[in-house]
């Protein structure tokens, strides 16, 4: 790989396949049906078909990157007089919480720290002390560490107390297998560019009929109402209430048969997974340390403290191994000096073990400058 054309070991934007890149050659008007009925509406239907099994469930595309559907979703389904439990345990979670104090949402965070699993009693306590919490929102893996949070256990207490469950699964949907509906998810918000492994320019929301059919005139935002725009959806078959992101959609269209060329989502959630665990074991031999416990880990990202040799720069290092053909993520831990391989998109085994021999050969000059 040369220097403008390499494997991005990221969260998403990924490496995407070269079909999926073809796709975009095409241009769309997005009024015409052939655009509209015939990919937009399918895109639609194939996602609520990946997300569960159970009627009830629709989904609605969103222009923009993932945090502009969760924005969207705070600010559409809650009404003045209702609350919201954060949960959080990273940046995204964190994130979310911005989102609600912009917007003048009530809200209590849940805060277990960066590297620590949400505890369901606490969760059970707090929705014990606190009636007027009508919503949950969690993020479901969170890229700052890689974690995987509980989402099992806490569509469990959303259910029993009948509380809204908003899931952000922005990096696990279609790389981890999930039934939402199983889940007790009301609103299930990812983007294109992540385990479907389209390109940047717009997000979705999987969300139940019911739920939303209550959010009308709820919104704080004109371009980000989501009741709205899925109204405009299923009036006009697919048509997008503002300029459609085209070429992303026919690529995200592109990526859809793709992935099920593979073998559908618990397909590429083995593919994925046996990178994750290549990479840690490579890695370990290397000397490097995870920042996680294998078990809290998601098949996604994973974070690696940094060396300890007081010659290390990430920079370096950085440049180094994207001079190889490689780009990974630097930390995003506040307490933890680490840095992030992704593993998720185009990426397969033989691409791992090379990047592993590009990281062995960086490590090396980093110790040959230090002689």
């Amino acid at each position: 790989m040369s220097a403008n054309h390499y494997l991005l070991l990221t969260p998403g934007p990924l490496t995407t396949s070269k079909t999926v890149k073809e796709a975009m050659l095409l241009d769309s008007c997005t009024w015409d049906d052939d655009y509209n009925l015939g990919v937009v509406q399918s895109i639609r239907q194939q996602l609520t078909s990946l997300a569960t099994t159970t009627s009830g469930y629709t989904t609605v595309l969103l222009q923009g990157s993932g945090s502009f559907a969760v924005e969207a979703v705070l600010g559409s389904t809650m009404r003045q007089h209702d609350k919201v439990l954060i949960i959080s345990n990273g940046a995204y979670g964190v994130r979310m919480a911005e989102m609600a104090q912009r917007m003048d949402i009530a809200h209590h965070v849940y805060d277990c720290g960066e590297t620590s699993l949400p505890d369901a009693a606490v969760i059970e306590q707090l929705l014990q002390d606190d009636e007027q919490i009508t919503h949950i929102a969690m993020v479901h893996c969170e890229t700052t560490t890689g974690i995987l949070n509980p989402v099992e256990a806490v569509g469990r207490l959303a259910k029993q107390y009948r509380k809204r469950y908003i899931l952000d699964a922005m990096s696990s949907f279609g790389g981890i297998p999930m039934d939402i509906a199983e889940l007790n998810v009301d609103f299930m918000i990812s983007s294109a560019n992540k385990c479907i492994q389209g390109v940047p320019g717009f997000a979705f929301v999987i969300a139940r009929v019911d739920q939303l059919l209550v959010c009308k005139k709820y919104s704080r935002s004109l371009s980000l109402d989501l009741y709205e725009q899925w109204e405009c959806m299923e009036k006009y078959h697919g048509k997008w209430r503002f300029t459609s992101p085209t070429h992303t959609v026919l690529a995200f269209a592109q990526a859809l048969k793709e992935l099920e060329q593979e073998g559908g989502i618990t397909a590429r959630y083995q593919r994925y997974s046996q990178n994750q665990r290549q990479l840690v074991t490579g890695m370990r031999q290397l000397g490097f340390e995870t920042l996680l416990k294998d078990d809290w880990q998601s098949p996604i990202i994973t974070a690696f403290y940094s060396p300890k040799a007081a010659d290390y720069h990430f920079k370096q290092f950085y440049e180094r191994l994207k001079a190889q053909g490689f780009v990974i993520y630097p930390g995003k831990v506040s307490q933890s000096d680490c840095f992030r391989i992704g593993n998720i998109g185009e990426v397969y085994q033989q691409d791992i073990a090379a990047l592993l021999v590009a990281i062995k050969q960086a490590i090396y000059w980093e110790n040959k400058e230090s002689v």
